[in-house]
């Protein structure tokens, strides 16, 4: 009963305060405008798949740990939880035989998706519209939706870095991720407590970067790529008044109160310090601090090769956390060579 009324106490807060919002709301129409879009769709869909399916799989993940401590408590009990052994979680793998159980529950997801695919495909057109104009460009020109991830980090990175270095080195970790994470547990089971770090890391990878990037491009940029809030109107003659500043102004300008130096290595040195210490220095500190057990678990390449990519992931929400607080545009910024971090 207690965990009941917790989870409908906070079912119901959360509902009240959506309530009281929309309450507030003085437009619909441009959220509608744009989730109607048949564009946006899938982003929609979406809103409501990744938190169910999230949920599912934590909530798994904690019933399985539970039943781990238990079995471990008491290994006897793995004859009543229908248990079986297996040579990679002795005791404590649950039988599911493919025939007919998973090939019936396959068999019903085909089927469900293909009916929903039908339906959707009668009841909304596709989005088709006149061949490309050059003398007319749309504003906004936003790429397909599973892009706008890409597109929104070109507002914090230069185009070399958030259309090809940022986006190899995910690939370049996906690649890289039998070899540095070769813990045997989670394998085949669901499981939080014994993989916190790799979990919580890759949630936040994907929901909390990737997804609410897309989220981001999709419902909140409006004309000329400005930032609009959800109900409010996309005015193509709205200004955003901001004022970008490199870290050398920073430094020079505002701190030491003189002109930026000509020499651009002199001018940006403070930058290349500071990138410099985020990639080589930084991974040694964290290995002899925070990150001590992961260095002591993975060993010395598969650490460095594994936090390095983490703090790659790391500067997407630190550049946009200094672009919204400090106005920081770039830490080096060389035009003279289009090189600018």
């Amino acid at each position: 009963m207690k965990r009941f009324i917790n989870k409908w106490t906070i079912l119901g807060v959360l509902l009240l305060i959506v309530a009281l919002w929309a309450i507030n709301v003085q437009d619909w129409h441009q959220l509608w405008t744009i989730s109607s879009a048949p564009d946006n769709i899938p982003i929609v869909a979406m809103l409501f798949l990744v938190p169910f399916f999230t949920w599912m799989g934590v909530r798994q993940a904690v019933v399985n740990d539970r039943l781990i401590q238990e079995l471990e408590a008491d290994p006897k009990l793995a004859k009543t939880h229908h248990r079986k052994a297996e040579p990679w979680r002795p005791g404590w793998a649950r039988e599911l035989h493919v025939w007919p159980y998973l090939v019936r529950i396959e068999f019903l997801a085909t089927v469900i998706v293909t009916v929903v695919l039908f339906i959707w495909s009668i009841t909304l057109n596709a989005p088709l519209e006149e061949p490309a104009n050059p003398n007319l460009t749309m504003n906004p020109s936003k790429a397909p939706w599973y892009f706008l991830g890409l597109q929104e980090m070109l507002v914090y990175f230069d185009p070399w870095l958030a259309g090809v270095v940022l986006p190899s080195l995910i690939i370049v970790g996906l690649i890289c991720i039998p070899y540095v994470d070769k813990n045997p547990k989670g394998n085949g089971y669901f499981t939080f407590a014994e993989r916190k770090a790799e979990i919580t890391i890759f949630l936040f990878g994907f929901v909390i970067l990737w997804v609410s990037l897309i989220v981001l491009g999709t419902f909140l940029r409006g004309p000329n790529w400005n930032f609009f809030g959800p109900f409010e109107f996309w005015d193509v003659h709205k200004l955003a008044a901001l004022t970008n500043v490199n870290l050398a102004e920073y430094v020079w300008v505002r701190g030491l109160r003189t002109g930026l130096p000509a020499n651009p290595l002199i001018r940006e040195s403070f930058g290349i310090v500071l990138v410099l210490v985020y990639v080589f220095v930084l991974p040694v500190v964290l290995a002899r601090t925070s990150f001590k057990v992961f260095y002591e678990k993975l060993g010395g390449p598969r650490y460095y090769v594994t936090v390095i990519l983490f703090l790659m992931m790391m500067s997407l929400p630190l550049k946009m956390l200094a672009r919204w607080i400090f106005n920081l545009k770039y830490v080096v910024a060389i035009p003279e060579i289009f090189f600018n971090i």
